[in-house]
């Protein structure tokens, strides 16, 4: 009897706690599917008589609980039922007056700014005004009289930063005086004046075309020489030095910035921004995808591969020349004569005519004063008829003689040139070298210079000190 007593409260015991373990474990989360119930767990075994009878033995209650707690219930009904709604109203539905008044003034505001819009559109089609005129050199007949066209050209004229060159007028007012030239002349540099070519031994490497310097130096008598390119800067200037080195030939030099940007972000060679005469202005290119807006100023070239024996520049100057000799009033014309043709041959053609012509008339002018004229010997009794000397010769054509004077004229400059090479190399040395000692050499020194507005003036030599500075004078005065 004494061992049944100790297995029966042993076995309390052991039910007692677990029935706290599992009342204190948090509830599981619910599964997909639905709940399954727990099924109870099995009651202890029945003690014997004697434990039922004694009440010190009976087990005590949990507090705060009448009985055991069952365990079957689902997790999700309890959260379910804190869902449920209350009968309240949501607070979707409702806005608070701050809200309100965001969102009044949020309308209001987008109202003001299609206003705004609509009065910016209407004013964006007013008449042109003069000074916009001049800027987008257009006559009062040649400007747009629609009101639509108008609003669009303004609205599409803010974007012209992004497309448009970068100065409204490339080119300064020419030159006057012994350097005055009345035409100018653009010249490309990809395959006219250079290409690139390649070879195992050196790679690849940058050849000038045959006769390019002779091109250049010749014509610059007749023509202000602009090199017009669509290269970039830092590209092209490195080429355009090796061609003009002293820049004696080469007046002016225009890059990619002073193209403007059409669909596709294809660079054109715009004229109207050059500031010349356009009927005074010849383009010299080999791709006609840039001289779209002035085609009527272009002369389109065959471009150069590399032929060492190529002559196609050099043929080109004496078609360009009679244009400035014969000071043609209009180029325009005379180009679209020649468009689509061998240019050279045609005025060669041209230019034999012209001295056939010359020989007739000459001839003519001969024979006329045979008959007709009188002389010295027949004035005595001689005979009259005018005997052809060795010195009589087909005197030269206007176009001969002005070529004669300028070809006189280039080879006097070269000769020049080459007498003082030594001095112009020492100059442009010295100006290099007074460039790099202006340079600042630190990103520090670059933004000082930049915030100072330029690089600063050298300082004083230490000979000079307080003295004065040296006055100049001019002959036939005397010095202060």
């Amino acid at each position: 009897m004494l061992q049944a007593a100790i297995r029966a409260s042993a076995t309390r015991g052991v039910a007692r706690q677990s029935v706290r373990c599992l009342a204190t474990k948090p509830p599981r989360k619910p599964a997909s599917g639905p709940a399954k119930p727990t099924p109870a767990p099995a009651p202890p075994p029945a003690a014997e008589s004697v434990n039922a009878t004694d009440p010190a033995e009976a087990p005590k209650p949990i507090p705060g609980s009448s009985a055991v707690p069952s365990l079957d219930f689902s997790p999700g009904e309890e959260e379910d039922a804190k869902r449920e709604r209350t009968g309240a109203k949501s607070s979707k539905d409702s806005l608070s007056s701050i809200e309100r008044r965001r969102r009044f003034l949020g309308r209001v505001s987008f109202a003001f700014m299609l206003a705004g819009a609509g009065a910016v559109t209407w004013f964006m089609g007013r008449p042109w005004d003069e000074d916009e005129l001049r800027a987008k050199r257009l006559s009062p007949e040649e400007a747009t009289q629609s009101r639509w066209e108008r609003t669009r050209s303004r609205f599409t004229g803010l974007f012209d930063t992004f497309t448009e060159p970068l100065w409204p007028e490339l080119l300064p007012p020419p030159m006057q005086g012994p350097m005055y030239r009345p035409y100018t002349l653009l010249v490309s540099v990809d395959d006219l004046l250079v290409t690139s070519t390649w070879d195992r031994q050196h790679g690849w490497r940058t050849a000038k075309r045959p006769g390019v310097d002779y091109f250049l130096a010749y014509l610059s008598q007749f023509y202000e020489v602009v090199i017009f390119t669509t290269q970039y800067h830092y590209t092209a200037m490195p080429i355009i030095d090796k061609l003009d080195p002293y820049q004696f030939y080469i007046i002016h030099r225009l890059f990619r910035d002073a193209c403007r940007s059409e669909k596709g972000g294809q660079p054109v060679k715009d004229l109207k921004y050059l500031n010349r005469d356009l009927s005074k202005v010849i383009l010299l290119d080999t791709h006609p995808e840039h001289v779209t807006p002035n085609p009527e100023n272009a002369v389109i070239l065959p471009k150069w591969t590399g032929d060492p024996k190529d002559r196609g520049l050099v043929a080109m100057i004496p078609f360009l020349e009679s244009i400035a000799i014969f000071k043609t009033p209009d180029v325009r014309p005379v180009l679209q004569a020649y468009a689509g043709k061998n240019i050279p041959i045609e005025y060669a053609k041209k230019e034999a005519e012209m001295k056939r012509q010359h020989i007739e008339e000459w001839e003519h002018s001969r024979k006329g004063l045979s008959r007709g004229g009188w002389t010295l010997s027949g004035l005595f009794g001689g005979s009259s008829e005018v005997r052809p000397s060795a010195a009589d010769k087909v005197p030269l054509t206007y176009l001969e003689q002005k070529r004669l004077e300028a070809q006189r004229q280039y080879l006097e400059e070269q000769e020049y040139m080459r007498q003082n090479k030594d001095n112009f190399d020492r100059l442009i040395k010295e100006e290099q070298e007074a460039m790099a000692r202006e340079m600042p050499s630190t990103f520090w020194g670059a933004a000082q210079a930049v915030l100072a507005g330029g690089p600063q003036p050298p300082p004083p030599s230490s000979q000079q000190g307080s003295s004065a500075p040296p006055t100049t004078s001019t002959p036939g005065s005397s010095p202060k």
